[in-house]
């Protein structure tokens, strides 16, 4: 069975430079050894990594012995749920790819509370 995302569809990639997801497939899937939920795809911000690095999580430095460049902002991540609402409470939110964003979010958060920081496509 393909994971679902909060929309209902199959869940899309997230993101395969950098490398993200729980299993390091570039998908925001989970299991009951993800005691993190990486279920959300968010694109990066400034503001964000500033937050998360205040929360002691340092999402800007490269760690190399766990193969992490560093995120930029702009970057594509699948971030804790928990995470995300912390932000969201701080109004620090990073925008979501709902596509890529697996349907157990909705355990941490709203699908309003979502689509109000719904990313969109700006086409090139």
């Amino acid at each position: 069975m393909s994971a679902k995302n909060v929309l209902g569809t199959e869940l899309v990639p997230c993101s395969y430079d950098p490398l993200t997801g729980y299993f390091r497939d570039g998908c925001c899937n989970t299991d009951e050894t993800d005691l993190g939920s990486h279920l959300v795809c968010v694109r990066v911000t400034r503001e964000f990594l500033a937050f998360s690095a205040a929360r002691g999580n340092d999402l800007g430095t490269p760690r190399p012995e766990h193969r992490f460049a560093g995120l930029q902002p702009g970057d594509r991540w699948c971030l804790c749920a928990i995470r995300w609402r912390e932000a969201l409470e701080a109004g620090a939110a990073p925008p979501v790819i709902l596509a890529s964003t697996h349907l157990r979010t909705l355990e941490f958060v709203t699908l309003a509370q979502l689509e109000k920081h719904q990313f969109h496509n700006a086409h090139h």
